[in-house]
């Protein structure tokens, strides 16, 4: 165990696995998983008199957007999902996203659940036949807070809030 009450993740140079399930089916294999970025807005203060320095005072947690790439694979839930958004079922769209990170010994260390996520992107795979390369497709998804889960720690939370 870490300093940070997490899982040690071992030697960095280490590759990762990882696994993600929405609504706790696994839909296809994902090579990527970019997280999203969190960011704290703050509103500036000035204090009269003061001129070397500007109070940054913390207003809101905002934050992004989560991407999945996977090769293309023999089912369309993906885009099926998105076009239920696109239609303006926003209400029925609304899944869990769990992504799961396993260590060097096929254990896993940390999950990551986002509720009430969906999809806000999609792109299909760039098809050329000159390039011997697998074809991905992409979805961006938007959430409404998420939990983390490791071994000695746990977070639940609502965006802008600590748990």
């Amino acid at each position: 165990m870490s300093m940070t009450g997490l899982p040690s993740l071992g030697d960095p140079g280490t590759v990762f696995r990882f696994s993600v399930s929405i609504d706790g089916v696994h839909v296809a294999a994902f090579s990527e998983f970019r997280m999203p970025s969190l960011d704290v807005e703050t509103m500036d203060i000035t204090e009269g008199g003061q001129n070397a320095f500007v109070h940054k005072l913390p207003v809101r947690v905002k934050m992004g957007s989560a991407t999945l790439k996977h090769g293309v694979t023999e089912t369309l839930d993906l885009l099926k999902w998105y076009i239920q958004v696109v239609q303006g079922d926003i209400e029925n769209a609304k899944r869990e996203v769990s992504v799961v990170l396993y260590g060097a010994d096929h254990q896993p260390l940390i999950t990551w659940s986002f509720r009430n996520a969906y999809p806000i992107k999609w792109s299909g795979p760039s098809l050329n036949s000159q390039e011997s390369s697998v074809a991905f497709e992409e979805l961006e998804f938007v959430h409404h807070g998420f939990d983390v889960q490791a071994e000695d720690w746990n977070y639940y939370g609502e965006p802008g809030q600590s748990g």
